[in-house]
C-alpha cells in the first residue's frame, strides 16, 4: 500500500519533443510560432464573429465555438511544453498532470463532437437550404453546443478517474510531451481491463459516432454539388468540401491511430508525430481552413478595419 501511495505522489518527467540537440532550437521556434499564430487567428476569429452582424450565422456561431475551443485545448499544452524547453526543467508534478489530462481530454472531446456537428451544418446549408432556418434555429445551435461540452465533460470525468489512480509502479518517465491517456497507461501496472472498456465506449462515442457523420454530411453535400448544373458553383463546392475533409481526416485519423490502434503498432516517435497533428497544428489549420479563407470573414475583416480606422481619423480630428 506504501508503494502504490508513493507513486501518487511522485512527480513524472516529460521526453518533450525537443530531444536532438542540433535540431531542438529550430523545432522549439517551428512549435512557438504555431502557437502564437493559433492563438492570433482563432482570436482575431472569436471577434470578428462576435463583433460583425454579418458573421452572426449558424455557422459562425458554431465556428466561433470551435475557435475558443481550439485557444483552450492548445493552451493547456504548449505553454508547459516551451516553458520547459526554457528553463531546462521536464518534470510535472501528479496534479499538474491530472489537470492538464483532465482539461485536453475535455476540450478535444468537444472538438471531436463539434466538428461532427458541424458537418452537419453544411449537409443542411448545401442539400436543404429552404429549411435551414428551422433545422438549424438558434435553439439548435445551442443543443449542438451543449451536447459537445457535455460529451467531451464525460470523457474527462470517465476517463481521469480511471487512469490516474492506476498504480504507476513502472518508471515515471513519460515518453511524450503532455500526459496523454496511452503513454500514461503504458507507465502504470495492474488491472487495466476497466480502463481499457471505458476507453473503448468512449473512442466509439468520441471518434466513430462523430467520424460516421462527417464522412456522410460530406458524402451527401459532394451528391449535391454533383448534381449541379453551375459549373463554377460545382468547382467552388468541390474546393470547400475538399479542404474541409482534409482537415477532418487529417484531426481523425491522428487521433484514431493514437486512441484506437493496438499498442503494438505503437512507438513514441509515432506517437508524438500523430499527437502533434491533432494538438498543435489542427489549431492552427482550423481558423485558417474554415474561416479565414472565406469571402464573408475576408469582407468582415475590411469593414472592422475600416470602422477602427475610420474612429482613429475622427479621433484625431476633434483634437
Amino acid at each position: 500500500m506504501n508503494g502504490n501511495n508513493k507513486t501518487f505522489s511522485s512527480d513524472f518527467t516529460l521526453a518533450g519533443l525537443f530531444t536532438n540537440n542540433k535540431a531542438s532550437g529550430f523545432l522549439f521556434s517551428i512549435i512557438c510560432a504555431i502557437f502564437f499564430m493559433a492563438i492570433i487567428v482563432n482570436g482575431v476569429m472569436i471577434f470578428l464573429i462576435y463583433i460583425d452582424p454579418h458573421l452572426h450565422t449558424p455557422m459562425y456561431f458554431l465556428l466561433s465555438h470551435l475557435s475558443f475551443i481550439d485557444i483552450m485545448y492548445i493552451s493547456t499544452i504548449v505553454p508547459k511544453m516551451l516553458a520547459d524547453y526554457l528553463e531546462g526543467e521536464r518534470t510535472i508534478s501528479f496534479i499538474a498532470c491530472t489537470a492538464q489530462y483532465f482539461l485536453y481530454m475535455g476540450f478535444v472531446g468537444a472538438e471531436f463532437f463539434l466538428l461532427g456537428l458541424m458537418a452537419y451544418d453544411r449537409y443542411v446549408a448545401i442539400c436543404n437550404p429552404l429549411r435551414y432556418p428551422v433545422l438549424m434555429s438558434h435553439r439548435v445551435c445551442w443543443m449542438i453546443l451543449a451536447s459537445s461540452w457535455f460529451g467531451g465533460a464525460l470523457d474527462s470525468f470517465l476517463l481521469t478517474p480511471i487512469t490516474m489512480t492506476l498504480p504507476f509502479c513502472a518508471s515515471h518517465k513519460i515518453n511524450h510531451f503532455f500526459c496523454e491517456a496511452p503513454t500514461m497507461l503504458r507507465l502504470a501496472c495492474g488491472d487495466k481491463a476497466a480502463y481499457e472498456m471505458v476507453m473503448y465506449i468512449c473512442c466509439v462515442m468520441m471518434l466513430l459516432i462523430p467520424f460516421s457523420v462527417v464522412i456522410a454530411s460530406y458524402a451527401g453535400v459532394l451528391i449535391t454539388v454533383h448534381q449541379m448544373k453551375s459549373a463554377e458553383g460545382k468547382k467552388k463546392a468541390f474546393a470547400t468540401c475538399s479542404s474541409h475533409m482534409m482537415v477532418v481526416i487529417l484531426f481523425y485519423g491522428a487521433a484514431l491511430y493514437t486512441y484506437m490502434l493496438p499498442q503494438s503498432y505503437h512507438t513514441p516517435t509515432k506517437d508524438k508525430v500523430f499527437s502533434v497533428f491533432y494538438t498543435i497544428i489542427t489549431p492552427l489549420l482550423n481558423p485558417l481552413i474554415y474561416s479565414l479563407r472565406n469571402r464573408d470573414v475576408a469582407e468582415a475583416f475590411k469593414r472592422v478595419l475600416a470602422r477602427c480606422l475610420g474612429t482613429h481619423f475622427m479621433t484625431r480630428g476633434e483634437f
